[in-house]
């Protein structure tokens, strides 16, 4: 492959970058983004717009192979109370998403069973196992029943509104939040049935303060597994509580990646379980057309987006840099020249982030200029022409073919004909 980080260096801007007069305080160590995988993961949540209409095939493994598999086309069909069912068709939801025909019998199951599902963002996860924590409240004892592990604040109160809407015609069924902020009476018992909350929060809420009985709990739910697994800290904190449930708790473990890490952790928490896959479709070249251009310079490689625009039929596109300096230099450059460009670097809030993305996916914004923050996880169906500026490479600056391909299947897995261009600076062998 060549010295990438050789490469990548030298199609850095930063002398052109300079004459900006950018606010420095970050420093060199930040200039590079790294996507946080919870500030995706949030993202990602906030911004589905309703379930993935996935045709990937599942992959299921369960305890007893010999025992019939269950699935279900219609959400009557799980004998479901009343109030909950007419609460989950009030969040538009009409009929079970691929992984919820099969997840859904298995989790309401009697006896309860252990689970655990991977699958992207956007199939229904969520739905899935907050159906399950409503459904296994007993509202006749009043203490907590259900643990929801959330590996951040953001993401845990996703969690809870899901909660709250589906269960919004059960009124009997009290949920409460154990995040930061929120301050409980030490001298009472919590009663709420449902907790859901970051793992140091409830730690401390039932083990150090001992304000509800941890073997009590019948279902523990671990969200973002793989997120959890990349906060400093967490890990250790959902062993410690696993480690106090009652051995007959139903486990339930969810992660969008399924890696070795991710199934390592599963094993510490989850005995015997049932295991839903769905399969990660194949990053598929089929329908994405491929382009390198040899530039000679920084120059060169804003006049070849410039020809892109001259000789094509551009949509929405996104262009990816390699540091927040470059990302900001192009921006001005093509503003300059009349482009619509929005930016979306690492130094933005949630907030902003969200605010940028929708924008451009509404239109206001033809360009959509980025780097390695966005190129995981989100996918715009506007898209036609996905540009690497830059090389993508890894801390270590080697060739991160990975991140490649995450970039240029922004959009092809919605099935499109679609524009890749990566543009070149030196002229090298591939």
């Amino acid at each position: 492959m060549g010295d990438w980080a050789k490469k990548a260096e030298d199609q850095e801007v930063s002398k052109l970058v300079d004459k900006l007069n950018l606010d420095s305080k970050s420093g060199e160590e930040t200039d590079f983004d790294v996507a946080d995988p919870a500030e995706t993961s949030l993202l990602i949540k906030i911004l589905g717009k309703g379930l993935v209409n996935t045709k990937l095939s599942l992959d299921i493994q369960q305890k007893n192979p010999n025992s019939p598999l269950h699935s279900v086309k219609t959400f009557e069909a799980l004998h479901l109370k009343a109030s909950l069912l007419k609460g989950i068709y009030a969040m538009g939801f009409n009929t079970p998403s691929k992984i919820q025909e099969t997840a859904l019998p298995t989790l309401l199951a009697d006896p309860p069973q252990n689970m655990i599902a991977q699958s992207q963002s956007g199939t229904g996860k969520t739905a899935a196992f907050v159906l399950a924590m409503l459904s296994r409240v007993n509202v006749a004892l009043n203490h907590p029943q259900v643990l929801c592990l959330s590996p951040t604040y953001e993401l845990a109160i996703q969690t809870g509104e899901v909660a709250a809407r589906m269960g919004q015609f059960c009124r009997e069924i009290k949920l409460r939040f154990a995040v930061r902020g929120e301050e409980v009476d030490r001298s009472k018992k919590i009663e709420e049935h449902i907790l859901i909350g970051t793992p140091g929060k409830l730690l401390d809420w039932g083990i150090k303060f001992r304000l509800f009985d941890m073997k009590k709990i019948t279902v523990f739910v671990l969200d973002e597994a793989d997120v959890m697994i990349a906060t400093q800290g967490h890990h250790d904190q959902c062993i410690r509580i696993h480690k106090m449930l009652n051995p007959h708790c139903q486990m339930l473990f969810f992660s969008a990646t399924y890696g070795k890490e991710v199934m390592d952790f599963a094993r510490l928490i989850v005995a015997d379980p049932t295991i839903i896959r769905l399969m990660r479709e194949e990053e598929s070249l089929e329908n994405i057309k491929q382009y390198y251009v040899k530039c000679k310079n920084e120059e060169g490689k804003y006049n070849a987006i410039q020809n892109i625009y001259g000789c094509i039929s551009v949509g929405q596109a996104i262009i990816f840099c390699h540091t927040r300096k470059t990302a900001a230099w192009l921006a001005a450059k093509m503003t300059s020249d009349g482009h619509s460009v929005a930016v979306l670097t690492g130094d933005l809030t949630v907030v902003q982030r969200l605010d940028v993305l929708d924008r451009f996916r509404s239109g206001l914004e033809k360009v959509l200029i980025t780097t390695n923050i966005l190129s995981r996880g989100i996918d715009i169906e506007q898209v036609t022409i996905v540009v690497n500026f830059d090389l993508p490479v890894d801390v270590d600056g080697k060739a991160d073919c990975e991140t490649y391909l995450h970039r240029i299947g922004r959009t092809g897995r919605f099935g499109k004909k679609t524009k890749k261009v990566w543009n070149r600076h030196k002229s090298y062998n591939r």
